[in-house]
């Protein structure tokens, strides 16, 4: 049965370009992105993993560490790196799971059952402290992931972990929120004290908090 949203992530111990990496222990009480590849050597993945390798300061800033997985062996992992530093201008600055035994793959899911049981389904997995998945997201092959929004939505997750609020279409970090419906106008007074904009009973407009 496929992982759902909420479900606590499994638990692995498996080698990697940065040594065995036992993810709850690794994980600790950070965030993280778990993204798949199909295999070493494949041209959009070799982009990715460059994009994030450049971006990885605005992960460490919100507490996120990266972890990729491709179901090659690590003296592949180790070639492949060479090309991502000289084909993207960026060295691999971050662990990529060695899966060759599909260890991790068969876990969370990333065998498609219709497609070549050696290739893993191109999906992310935002991992939440308490080791829960908070999102998923499944990538064709031909289409390259986009860092930007992997960003914006752990902003929201992470807003929206600790404030009573839900993030509109298209936010961003400092847009106004809305304010949960669960909450109450009484409620909502003590948390919002600057008030908010009632566009319908179910939707209350308010300054972003903090």
């Amino acid at each position: 049965m496929a992982l759902q949203l909420g479900d606590t992530a499994p638990d692995f111990s498996v080698d990697s370009t940065e040594g065995t990496i036992s993810f709850h222990q690794w994980l600790g009480d950070s965030w993280a992105v778990l993204f798949s590849h199909p295999a070493d050597y494949t041209p959009v993945c070799t982009t990715e993993l460059g994009a994030f390798a450049k971006r990885k300061s605005e992960f460490d800033k919100r507490g996120v560490k990266l972890l990729g997985v491709s179901v090659d062996p690590l003296e592949s992992h180790n070639g492949w790196a060479e090309d991502i530093e000289t084909t993207q201008d960026a060295k691999l600055n971050y662990p990529l799971l060695a899966d060759d035994e599909q260890t991790v793959a068969n876990l969370y899911g990333m065998i498609h059952p219709k497609a070549d049981p050696k290739v893993t389904v191109r999906t992310v997995f935002i991992i939440d402290p308490d080791k829960k998945i908070r999102l998923t997201l499944t990538y064709p092959p031909s289409t390259g992931r986009n860092v930007d929004e992997i960003l914006r939505v752990i902003d929201s997750l992470q807003l929206t972990s600790k404030h009573k609020v839900a993030t509109p279409v298209d936010w961003q970090n400092g847009d106004d929120v809305i304010i949960a419906p669960s909450l109450s106008d009484e409620e909502a007074k003590e948390r919002f004290p600057e008030g908010w904009e009632t566009k319908t009973p179910y939707l209350r407009v308010t300054r972003q908090p903090d």
